[in-house]
């Protein structure tokens, strides 16, 4: 899939590919201890920026893993978070998104916005008989922020889970269609 002119709207936001120049941003964004302590994969230097930035790349080249840079073109384009769509196996139906926002970013819609920009585009891309019909939001447990956000687009939890996944959390699901269920 072509990225080079790949931009979504979220309202005031721009969803966008990677660039290996977004490094300082996500270094930064990385700096924030709520960040560190509530995802799985935590950047602390530029070589794990650097490598982080490359699976994103990848990811888009194998079509396994589409994360988009959130940013705020009113802030001459400042990172605010972070969307994805993963774990797109052909013939599933089903696939995984995240997101995090930046710590200067929570409380202002950005990860709501970002979320159904990335929901809409994931439908509307992989659509078809055969195709996405079903996505699933992770949260760690005690991320009520989390929550609301997901039930503010449509993912209803639909389960606690437990270990093997990194911590305790919750799993909210979408499906394509209202009234959509799993056959």
């Amino acid at each position: 899939m072509n990225t080079d002119s790949l931009a979504l709207s979220a309202g005031p936001l721009l969803l966008r590919p990677w660039r290996p120049d977004d490094a300082p941003a996500l270094l930064a964004a990385h700096e924030d201890p709520v960040m560190r302590h509530r995802l799985a994969t935590v950047v602390r230097d530029a070589g794990e920026a650097e490598r982080w930035l490359l699976v994103q790349r990848e990811g888009w080249e194998s079509g396994g893993r589409f994360g988009f840079a959130v940013t705020d073109p009113a802030a001459d384009g400042a990172l605010v978070g972070h969307v994805v769509l993963k774990g797109l196996v052909p013939g599933t139906g089903s696939a995984e998104v995240g997101y995090w926002t930046t710590a200067a970013a929570r409380g202002r819609g950005v990860a709501s916005r970002a979320l159904e920009a990335l929901t809409g585009w994931a439908f509307a891309e992989f659509a078809g008989p055969a195709g996405l019909r079903r996505l699933e939001l992770f949260h760690r447990a005690g991320n009520e922020g989390s929550c609301r956000v997901a039930e503010r687009c449509g993912y209803p939890l639909a389960e606690i889970v437990a270990p093997p996944r990194p911590a305790p959390g919750h799993r909210h699901v979408r499906h394509a269609s209202p009234g959509a269920s799993d056959r």
